[in-house]
């Protein structure tokens, strides 16, 4: 079977798919439509997936690092760097979210696209399910999130969290304001169902 199953675009940007690694859906199309980067800034895009947000990060950024905890998706995405032509402005690594980063290491923008669903004990245990799953309440690891992102945040950085309403919009505002960040919903997408996909701007500095 040939790596690239599938294939999505996004305005002019054309990505190879696979089955091992999670499809662009409406919560990844809200996230890059809403996806503000400034000329020359360093960006950490966790969770990268097939690479879309860290690929449309770099059109401006200075640096994308790309992580994901799925050897395919690291595969997939560094693939389509190269496919938008943007592979020297990328690097890739095959980790847990900040694990493999060294712990002085600073971002002026981390995006995340985290697992948010409400999910039953085993459901993660595929690749496609750890794209999705975050426990019992949806917070198992976008809690374990918030505690970190600020070591790993410039004076002035600031973070784009993608999660649902599902999993409490008003705890991750009231984590992250713990943490000493300003947290506002910078944009939402009505889903069926009573679900709200939520994108939450939390910044530092201010």
């Amino acid at each position: 079977m040939p790596y690239a199953t599938k294939r999505t675009c996004f305005g002019e940007y054309v990505f190879d798919l696979n089955d091992e690694v999670y499809d662009p859906a409406e919560d990844t199309f809200l996230f890059a439509e809403n996806l503000e980067v400034k000329e020359g800034e360093r960006v950490l895009d966790l969770g990268t997936g097939c690479g879309m947000l860290g690929i449309l990060a770099a059109k401006k950024a200075n640096e994308v690092v790309a992580v994901d905890l799925n050897p395919y998706a690291i595969r997939c995405a560094k693939e389509n760097s190269a496919l938008n032509g943007v592979q020297n402005k990328m690097v890739f690594v095959q980790a847990s979210m900040f694990t493999a980063l060294n712990p002085y290491t600073a971002f002026d923008l981390i995006l995340f696209n985290a697992p948010y669903l409400p999910s039953e004990e085993g459901e993660d245990a595929s690749w496609i399910g750890r794209s999705w799953a975050g426990g019992a309440n949806g917070r198992k690891v976008v809690d374990r999130f918030i505690a970190q992102t600020p070591a790993h945040l410039k004076p002035d950085g600031r973070v784009l969290l993608m999660q649902s309403t599902l999993t409490g919009v008003k705890e991750t505002l009231r984590g992250f304001t713990d943490q000493g960040l300003t947290a506002s919903v910078k944009a939402e997408h009505k889903l069926p169902f009573f679900e709200i996909l939520t994108l939450i701007e939390a910044k530092a500095g201010l």
